[in-house]
């Protein structure tokens, strides 16, 4: 999707947002369904755009009708707005996020989200525009990371486990830079997750998310300087919907659907290796 086009859906989504929150007043009560609407009306649900949305077009496309589900898939293009309008009402459901992060938004946002079931894992990558190994990294060279809480000390984790930093003994999921025991000369640049991409042409190196990279035209499997594991990693992307909403006989049937075989089969065909279908997603 062009930026133009981004910035348009990202406009339509934070409007739609407000006028949902005027209708929809302030009940906060976790039980109450979002998806009142009954078994036969459409499931809305927001995606980041690749893969996220990507795979829900497949099932759409390919799967959906025949399982008798009317899907109807709404992008966008921050982290914040998909877990604002799924906890609204907005959507019905969301497909974009791990687990840490999840856990990390309900902490400190008050939302009542739950996972319903894990799709896929987009791993972790270090990036550069100049170098070609792990290793040209040195002391003086900057390195960009995200800024929110999760990925931040994910991408960290990613450094550590290649020699590139020393994280102190202990230093969790939730490790920042006040955790490095030793940065190994490096400095480092916090930026939203988005933007780091795009800061290629200003630092030596970037870790950036799965879903960004592919948007940015990078193949993880082949341009990373370095790559998370996919095996025993926790990041697995999830499909998202408010506390009372997991039985949801639509949000079930979608579940089903992004658990198949066929979209594990469309996962490993169309991003070879840069997205991986969860172990136990098929």
């Amino acid at each position: 999707m062009h930026t133009i086009a981004k910035s348009a859906v990202a406009a339509a989504a934070t409007a739609a947002l407000t006028l949902s929150l005027t209708a929809c007043g302030t009940d906060s009560d976790p039980a109450a369904s979002t998806g009142a609407a009954g078994a036969d009306a459409p499931l809305t649900v927001a995606a980041s755009p690749t893969p996220h949305a990507d795979i829900l077009g497949f099932v759409k496309e390919n799967l959906a009708e025949k399982a008798g589900l009317k899907l109807e898939v709404r992008e966008f293009t921050d982290y914040v707005l998909p877990n604002t309008a799924t906890e609204n009402g907005e959507v019905d459901a969301n497909y974009f996020q791990h687990k840490p992060y999840l856990d990390d938004v309900n902490a400190k946002q008050g939302t009542h989200l739950v996972p319903v079931v894990g799709v896929h894992l987009e791993p972790l990558g270090l990036y550069s525009a100049t170098l070609k190994k792990a290793s040209e990294l040195g002391a003086g060279d900057t390195v960009a990371v995200p800024n929110d809480t999760t990925n931040e000390g994910r991408a960290l984790r990613l450094l550590d486990d290649h020699g590139l930093i020393e994280l102190e003994d202990g230093a969790g999921q939730d490790a920042t830079l006040a955790d490095i025991a030793d940065a190994k000369g490096l400095k480092f640049k916090e930026l939203e997750a988005a933007a780091l991409p795009r800061s290629l042409d200003d630092v030596d190196a970037a870790v950036i998310n799965g879903n960004y990279a592919i948007e940015a035209d990078l193949e993880p499997a082949e341009d990373a300087l370095a790559l998370e594991e996919a095996e025993g990693n926790p990041y697995v992307n999830l499909l998202v919907v408010k506390e009372g909403d997991q039985d949801d006989p639509r949000v079930r049937k979608l579940a089903e659907l992004l658990t198949s075989d066929e979209v594990a089969e469309f996962i490993e065909g169309k991003y070879r290796g840069s997205v991986v279908a969860a172990p136990d997603a098929s």
